[in-house]
């Protein structure tokens, strides 16, 4: 398959589950204020292709490694990301670390994910992911990965989670407190 037809379907097919009108527009209500003239002067986006991101989510040390895969054009993942920056405040004193690597087009990180950065005020690490051989690295983050998003990695040590879906508060916390109880 062509890399373009690829990512087209991909962008149209990606987001996994499904979010009723009312998470719609919460979700586009939020997108809709990174469209306003933000200073994105001061935030600094780390772009990787997925040998740089490799690295990144297979992190051999004694911390929990809490690392999402989202989009800004994703609903579901905007909805969730507030339990991901709730999991970093609450819990990296805890020796957890959550990481977000964005799958936004590169056209659209001044226009949408810088903007959706600074006006969220998005604490955790965010990366953004550009490699476009998508059939190489889905299958190397997770052979379970269809390329739906949100999907999230949690891992420490040996033991290794993937999850190809949205996650509520309690849900997200949930999967993470059997992490902290090893």
């Amino acid at each position: 398959m062509k890399p373009m037809l690829f990512i087209l379907l991909f962008s149209i097919l990606s987001c996994k589950n499904d979010t009723s009108g009312s998470e719609l527009n919460e979700s586009k209500d939020v997108l809709e204020t990174t469209a306003e003239v933000v200073d994105i002067s001061d935030i600094d986006l780390d772009i990787y292709d997925y040998d740089g991101i490799e690295p990144l989510i297979n992190i051999k040390d004694d911390k929990i490694h809490v690392v999402n895969f989202w989009a800004t054009w994703c609903a579901p993942c905007v909805k969730e990301l507030p339990y991901f920056e709730a999991i970093h405040q609450n819990y990296k004193d805890k020796n957890v670390e959550v990481l977000l690597v964005s799958l936004d087009f590169p056209r659209d990180y001044d226009k949408k994910l810088k903007p959706f950065m600074k006006t969220q005020n998005i604490q955790s690490k965010v990366v953004a992911l550009d490699d476009t051989n998508m059939n190489r690295w889905l299958p190397m983050v997770s052979e379970d990965w269809s390329g739906a998003l949100p999907a999230t990695i949690i891992y420490s040590g040996e033991k290794r989670q993937f999850y190809e879906k949205s996650f509520t508060k309690e849900e997200l916390e949930s999967e993470l407190k059997q992490f902290l109880s090893l």
